[in-house]
Formats: C-alpha cells, sequence, structure tokens
C-alpha cells in the first residue's frame, strides 16, 4: 500500500461540522460538484478519492482513508458514502478509530441484494475492450445533459472524467466490482450503533432500494430515516443534487441549527427593534 494513497481535499473551516464524502465505484470526486454546491458554506465537506489499485481489499481501503483523514487532523465527521463506498463505510465504523457521527448511504448498502448481476457486470467489463467501453461512455456524456439538468457541474464533470479514463482506472473498478461481489458485512452492519440513514433514486436497478431498505429495518436498530428521491436514479447525489443536500443537512441537523441562530438573533432587543420598524414600514 506504499505505492497506492487515498486523496483528499478539504472545502470549509474545521470549526464546521464534517461531512466526509466516500466516492462510487468510479473511485474519486470528479461527479460531485453539483452536491457540493448545494450543500452550502455551513459544513466542512471533505472529498476522498481512491487510488487505481488493483490488491486492495475492503479493509485496505478503509485503513488509508483513516490514515489520509488522520494525517490532515480529520478525526471525527459525519460519512456519505456513495454506492461501492458504502462497503468501506462498514469497517470504518467498525475498527472505531473514526468517530463517526453519523451514516447516509447514498444508493448504498450492505450485502448487495444481487450479487449475481455484479458478477455478470464484472464478466461484461472483461469480454469488453478498452477502446468499446470508451466510446460507449463518450456518447453516454453526449446525451447526459439532460439527465444532469439540475447539476450542470455534474455533467461536465463526467465529460472530463471520460476523456480522462485509462486502462488502469477501467481495471480499478473491475476490482471494485469484485470486492463487491466477495463481500459481506451483514454481521457488522447489525451492530452499527450511529444514526444511520439511506437516499437512493426511485428508479436504481444497480442496487433495488426495497431490497436494501427492507434489511435495513429488519436488522439495523440505528437506522433514523430513509428517503426515496421520485426524480433520480442510482446517482442520486448528481441526478438530485439539491433535494439530496436538502436532506443531508436536514438529518446533520444542520437546518435546525439555522433556525435556532435565526431565533437567539430575533430574541436580541435591538433586532426585535428593527423587525418591528420593518413590519410597520409595510403596513
Amino acid at each position: 500500500m506504499t505505492a497506492e494513497a487515498v486523496q483528499i481535499r478539504i472545502h470549509g473551516s474545521a470549526e464546521l461540522p464534517t461531512l466526509i464524502y466516500l466516492p462510487g465505484l468510479h473511485g474519486n470526486w470528479m461527479l460531485i460538484g453539483g452536491l457540493r454546491r448545494a450543500l452550502g458554506n455551513d459544513l466542512r465537506f471533505v472529498e476522498i478519492s481512491y487510488p487505481s489499485t488493483l490488491r486492495w481489499s475492503i479493509e485496505d481501503h478503509a485503513v488509508a482513508v483513516e490514515e489520509a483523514l488522520n494525517q490532515n487532523g480529520i478525526h471525527e465527521g459525519w460519512l456519505l458514502a456513495e454506492s461501492f463506498s458504502s462497503q468501506i463505510a462498514w469497517p470504518l465504523i467498525g475498527r472505531g478509530r473514526l468517530q463517526v457521527k453519523g451514516i447516509i448511504l447514498a444508493g448504498g448498502f450492505v450485502r448487495h441484494p444481487l450479487r449475481w448481476a455484479v458478477l455478470l457486470a464484472q464478466r461484461l467489463f472483461d469480454d469488453v475492450s478498452f477502446a468499446v467501453i470508451t466510446r460507449i461512455l463518450l456518447g453516454y456524456a453526449r446525451v447526459s445533459r439532460f439527465r444532469f439538468r439540475r447539476s450542470p457541474e455534474t455533467f461536465d464533470e463526467i465529460q472530463q472524467f471520460v476523456v480522462g479514463l485509462t486502462q488502469r482506472d477501467l481495471a480499478a473498478a473491475k476490482h471494485r466490482l469484485h470486492l463487491v461481489a466477495q463481500n459481506d458485512p451483514c454481521a457488522l452492519a447489525g451492530k452499527v450503533s450511529v444514526p444511520l440513514y439511506g437516499l437512493s433514486g426511485l428508479f436504481d436497478p444497480v442496487v433495488p432500494w426495497f431490497w436494501v431498505r427492507r434489511w435495513l429495518r429488519g436488522n439495523c436498530p440505528g437506522l433514523k430515516g430513509y428517503r426515496i428521491i421520485w426524480l433520480a436514479d442510482h446517482n442520486v447525489l448528481g441526478t438530485s443534487p439539491d433535494v439530496a443536500a436538502e436532506q443531508i443537512r436536514t438529518w446533520m441537523g444542520l437546518e435546525q441549527k439555522v433556525e435556532s441562530q435565526v431565533l437567539k438573533s430575533k430574541s436580541n432587543p435591538k433586532i426585535k427593534l428593527q423587525e418591528n420598524m420593518r413590519e410597520r414600514l409595510v403596513q
């Protein structure tokens, strides 16, 4: 693991509540710009990017994330685990070295509900050449403007991602599929006591949410809420970034903090007088 390392970038002050983004199968922060913008400036948003490794295990990924966060003085925060990274989130919590305030699964899962589909996807990747996959992705990038109309940042990032894709990146994605197919963190997930939330798009054939939600409700006492966003799909953070951001902020308690600050300011006699003056002017 010495030659391969997690990359990290941080937006916001250390004094703010921390949200740590762990990416999906693509493994980097290139598709999260829309959500970053929608989350606003009253939290610290930490983005993780995995190396294009072909040998790390799930546990190796968790250890590397821990080390990267520790080196940057980040010892606590909320986890926003997208798709593949839900598998990294479970050992991160189980290891207990990072103080996790809560976990939000975005298109995430415990044991994948359709393991045969994951194995099939892995075989398809093996059978199709890099050139063909690149052409397919380029075509997708051209027609995705409508899909990401609510997140132009994500649309631009898709273009950059496809252009910069290498054979090594594709091999790393295949490796992550293999890890998903082999992983079963059910026992670990059932012991999680921190607040747990789920966020999914209505149309998600990649990770069908109805099976995931049912399992979490029956086996995870820490589950506090599960939101289905109607106009989103598997990439719920990219296709509905504004709705997703609003829900994430609510779960983190940021909306309540803003309201309490407003109430506190209104209790100030000076501000009260100003508000009364405004009301009289309006009348």
